[in-house]
């Protein structure tokens, strides 16, 4: 029951900062978020990519106010594009991208998110890799899918993410499961009201699989998005059961969480994608890691008792 305590914190001014003075905070925050700026993170892409791992980039930040705020988050995805051309390792790494950071809910924030986001599809083909939109609160996603369907035209490989906790979500698997379609489906991160989302694990849990078998059974690339060990076996099994070769679909992991499983799925001949955030502005990222699971909360904890 603590996350929907934790997932309200994550909006609060005040715990934003007492958690961000915390002594012990950017050490812990170093687990999920390795770094700060490109130069930061390009050791760690060569890394994971030397290690057979490919990798979902995301510049961490929400708060936009401002379009010059959202200028500058497109400006930042430009930067780390022009990094991994110079690099190459454009193949390696697609981006991921919330549609708030680029200016979705200014005013005329559909049509501003949408010029923000073009010209980091564009880059991102150009280098041979994609984008895919991240799910955020239930209330932005018309939104989303309309900008994902305009991309789309132009840029079919661009990717979108549905959540498992939304009731909607089984009628948008149908609707994106095409040919040519790639969907990351993951449980959620945000607190939603009962109205419009499932409030138990194993109600959520059963939404997941119900949704993971439309994607298997449907045309498109559907990318697992889970730790969940019997998830993860599920979606083996369904994966199986559709005819789904090893490279017709992928798993998706948070860099920081069972670094271990990702070396074994890979090692096993899966598509093995690490979710690899980096940027100054962490907080909404860093608390949804913490409420997603009792252990990463526990480990924050632990370290504030031992090392505070």
């Amino acid at each position: 029951m603590l996350g929907p305590v934790i997932l309200a914190a994550s909006r609060s001014d005040r715990m934003r900062r007492l958690i961000s003075a915390a002594p012990v905070t950017k050490q812990v925050v170093d687990r999920f978020i390795p770094g700060e700026t490109v130069d930061e993170i390009v050791p760690i892409i060569k890394d994971l990519s030397e290690r057979g791992l490919e990798l979902t980039m995301d510049v961490v930040g929400e708060d936009i106010t401002r379009p010059e705020q959202a200028a500058a988050a497109r400006d930042a995805y430009l930067l780390l594009i022009d990094r991994l051309k110079e690099l190459e390792l454009g193949t390696r790494a697609e981006m991921s991208v919330k549609l708030s950071m680029f200016g979705q809910a200014l005013e005329g924030g559909h049509e501003l998110a949408l010029a923000n986001v073009r010209p980091v599809v564009e880059a991102a083909a150009a280098i041979g890799t994609t984008v895919t939109l991240d799910a955020e609160d239930h209330t932005t996603l018309d939104s989303m899918f309309a900008i994902h369907e305009e991309l789309r035209k132009d840029f079919p490989q661009t990717g979108c993410v549905i959540q498992a906790y939304l009731f909607r979500t089984e009628a948008d698997a149908r609707r994106l499961a095409d040919s040519g379609s790639r969907v990351r489906l993951v449980k959620g991160a945000y607190k939603e009201p009962a109205e419009v989302a499932y409030q138990q694990k194993h109600e959520i849990d059963k939404a997941y699989v119900r949704i993971l078998k439309i994607l298997m059974e449907g045309a498109g690339y559907p990318m697992i998005g889970s730790h969940d060990p019997r998830l993860i076996s599920i979606a083996q099994e369904l994966a199986r059961t559709a005819g789904r070769k090893l490279d017709e679909y992928e798993f998706q992991m948070l860099y920081g969480i069972r670094s271990d499983e990702h070396l074994r799925l890979a090692a096993e001949g899966h598509r093995m994608r690490v979710y690899t955030a980096f940027g100054t502005d962490w907080y909404g990222y860093f608390m949804r890691r913490l409420a997603e699971k009792p252990a990463n909360l526990l480990f924050f904890a632990r370290s504030i008792l031992t090392k505070g």
